[in-house]
């Protein structure tokens, strides 16, 4: 608003000589407690009535009206904004309205609440202000105790926050690791505004550092394992179960001299606090925090200080627990896996076995590997329901108890009828997974039997990585201990240089993805993983971690035959159709033409014979086509036999019956019986096979 000195109708506080408008303007001021002022422009001089020289603290006639006089009043940290505001009026031809403080000769400081005017002549050019003045100090104090007020709130409602963002970082955390890594984050140091943290854990009489953000090197280093005796701040808080506060960097040098060539690099102003970890009236450990810019800590700030130790107290507490929960369970699991895997002249061997992240950290996942009499190797993977100690205790027996079934010799399918049986008659209530391999190193002919369990994947020598489909049976134990559970049988061969996995479904599964998901990443894993076993079995561990985030216990076996010259399976197979007699005979000629390259034609009579009876059996009783296979095997405690197969697709198995002497037929199992030493009958998928073994005479 722009207005000359004649227009303004206005009483000019500078005129000679007291007029009756000017007298009544002074006597209302006066009565609302306000002063008036004017500051002429041309000659800089700025003059206050003696109402005003009050407000600003100066005695009648000492202020000789110079600007920088009222300046030396101000404080220094207020001028420039003051300054800012009114040569803004007076470039814009306006008013301003002013809050500032003024100090008082003795040392007082009041708030005054200044208004001005400017005057500019018929050009527009600002020739002088005029305007009032009055103490404000009254009216600013109830803002200021309103704005203290808040401040303080607001503060309690920080630290609340402070001691809430510790509590919810560390609540997810379980090891000793997770809550180290959680409390020395970036992110958390924000939140609590501190610019270092350090965390010590007391172990056999000293403190050993496990955490720290924003600490020297040097110092981690020289201090990471002290003596509670040594003069330092984490181990005083320890020793002393009390918090130590510690402001500047001389406060620092002062009461640890040690500390000097270490805190060089610390702020003068500076604060740290170090506090006791205590847990069931033990000190556990330490934790110290430096906050940069600042002098103390306020009374209410160390009550908070030492909660938030309650809370860091309790989390390490409870990761110390884990910790000691889950390397007792861990060790119980290891002590009832095999200690070592075999030595099998043709095949390369790897285990590993992992426990679950999860609390307890215990399972029933199982492993084993056994070298049989024969040559071959037996390779065994299982998971008991369940992840608690009984379920580890069930473990080390079923596993014990297949081991023994497939040393005695057993066929696969066999050893899982046996394990379903002896699981079934613990009464345990629990049930079990198995997958059995049994690998032949010179031929690589494989034999596979799966209870319930996932299927195994294979690796090619060129790279290619499939899962194998594997008829199975029911996991064990839920068939009654009088019925005979059937478990079909898988034959492959595993060529030079390929490898198979065995693995509990924890390596692949999680609960964010279905299950197909995560066998796609094993194959992939598998697939990119190296050739050696060792190496393999541990790039698995890690590459699938990640995925499953290692909710469940894991347990994995590799074998792998490797790459060079191999014996090619000595195996001789032949399909006869019903209704084509040709395709017997040509079996029959097929069969001897084989035992005599494999140096069994001692045996072909009997061989022939018991073939015929075989075939012609599953012929009757099946009316479908026939599998005939014949191939050498070693026996137990030495001396070799001609394992004999007959593969149809009827489950029904075939009986041994009383023939008479007029019968015509019955006769079949009975030769079977007196010709071999040993036989039985397999499940295969839909169907099943008989076979029997003729033992070569020893000389």
């Amino acid at each position: 608003m722009q207005r000359s000195a004649a227009a303004s109708g206005e009483p000019d506080p500078q005129a000679e000589g007291p007029t009756e408008p000017l007298s009544t303007a002074r006597m209302a001021l006066a009565v609302n407690n306000m002063a008036s002022f004017t500051w002429s422009l041309a000659d800089g001089k700025l003059r206050y009535d003696r109402g005003g020289e009050a407000v600003m603290g100066f005695r009648p006639g000492e202020f000789d009206g110079r600007l920088e006089m009222l300046g030396e009043r101000m404080l220094p940290v207020e001028l420039p904004a003051v300054q800012e505001q009114v040569e803004r009026a007076l470039r814009e031809r306006s008013s301003f309205s002013l809050y500032f403080r003024v100090r008082h000769p003795n040392g007082a400081l009041r708030w005054t609440h200044t208004q001005g005017n400017v005057i500019t002549d018929r050009q527009g050019k600002p020739v002088r202000v005029i305007g009032i003045i009055r103490d404000a100090s009254q009216e600013l104090r109830a803002v200021d105790q309103t704005e203290e007020l808040r401040r303080a709130r607001s503060e309690r409602r920080r630290q609340a926050d402070i001691v809430g963002h510790v509590s919810d970082t560390l609540v997810p955390t379980l090891t000793l690791d997770d809550l180290a890594e959680a409390l020395t984050s970036d992110q958390l140091l924000e939140q609590i505004g501190a610019s270092s943290i350090i965390l010590g854990m007391v172990d056999a009489g000293h403190i050993r550092l496990i955490g720290a953000n924003g600490i020297p090197a040097d110092l981690l280093r020289d201090f990471h394992l002290s003596r509670l005796e040594q003069p330092l701040p984490l181990t005083e808080a320890a020793r002393t179960r009390e918090a130590v506060f510690l402001t500047g960097r001389q406060g620092f040098v002062e009461r640890y001299p040690s500390l000097e060539p270490y805190v060089r690099e610390l702020p003068q102003a500076a604060a740290a606090v170090y506090l006791p970890l205590i847990a069931q009236g033990d000190a556990i450990g330490a934790v110290g925090l430096t906050y940069e810019g600042r002098a103390d800590f306020p009374q209410d700030e160390q009550t908070v200080l030492r909660a938030l130790g309650k809370v860091i107290a309790q989390a390490l507490q409870r990761a110390l627990l884990y910790d000691q929960e889950h390397e007792l369970a861990a060790g119980l699991q290891t002590a009832m896996l095999p200690g070592h895997l075999p030595h099998a002249p043709g095949v390369e061997l790897a285990a590993r076995y992992r426990p679950t992240r999860a609390r307890g950290g215990i399972g029933g996942d199982w492993y084993d590997a056994l070298l049989l009499s024969d040559g071959r190797v037996g390779a065994l993977i299982g998971d008991v329901q369940g992840h608690d100690v009984t379920a580890a205790a069930i473990m080390g027996q079923l596993r014990i108890a297949l081991r023994a079934y497939a040393a005695e010799g057993h066929p696969p399918t066999t050893v899982m009828a046996r394990g379903s049986v002896f699981l079934t008659e613990l009464d345990t209530g629990r049930f079990a997974t198995c997958l059995l391999a049994v690998l032949d190193p010179r031929t690589g002919m494989t034999t596979i039997v799966r209870a319930g369990h996932p299927d195994p994947a294979l690796r090619l020598a060129d790279g290619t990585t499939a899962s194998l489909d594997i008829p199975g049976g029911l996991p064990l134990g839920l068939t009654s201990p009088e019925a005979q559970p059937v478990y079909p049988a898988y034959e492959t061969i595993l060529e030079p240089g390929s490898a198979l996995l065995l693995c509990t479904d924890g390596l692949f599964e999680s609960r964010t993805q279905d299950i197909d998901t995560g066998r796609a990443r094993l194959l992939e894993a598998l697939r990119d993983g190296p050739g050696e076993p060792e190496r393999l079995a541990d790039h698995l561990l890690g590459a699938m971690a990640p995925y499953t985030g290692e909710e469940d216990d894991v347990a994995l076996l590799v074998l792998r035959r490797p790459e060079g010259p191999s014996t090619p399976a000595q195996r001789m197979e032949a399909v006869i159709a019903p209704g084509d007699p040709e395709a017997l005979r040509a079996a029959r000629q097929d069969l001897r033409v084989a035992l005599e390259s494999w140096q069994l034609d001692s045996l072909a009579d009997t061989a022939v014979l018991l073939t015929c009876e075989l075939v012609t059996n599953a012929l009757l009783h099946t009316g479908g086509e026939t599998l005939l296979t014949a191939r050498p095997v070693r026996r137990e405690g030495g001396g070799r036999a001609l394992r004999l197969s007959v593969t149809d697709a009827s489950p029904a198995s075939p009986r041994r019956r009383a023939a008479t002497d007029q019968a015509t037929s019955g006769r079949g199992m009975l030769l079977v019986e007196e010709l071999t030493s040993d036989w039985g009958v397999e499940p295969r998928g839909d169907g099943k096979t008989v076979w029997c073994e003729i033992p070569l005479a020893v000389p």
